[in-house]
């Protein structure tokens, strides 16, 4: 289903992919940043995250 539509729309499809992991990631890390107070984990993760994927 979703992922085989992702999978075969090209371009289109994969950057409606990385804007909804970017739009959850980011969510998740503003809660780190306040839960821990201090934007590391936002500054360095944003980093290795594409490449990871």
């Amino acid at each position: 289903g979703a992922t085989y539509y992702l999978t075969f729309t090209g371009v289109p499809g994969t950057a409606t992919y990385y804007a909804l992991i970017m739009t959850v990631y980011t969510w998740i890390a503003k809660g780190a940043w306040f839960a821990l107070g201090y934007p590391y984990d936002f500054i360095v993760t944003p980093v290795w995250l594409p490449s990871a994927m």
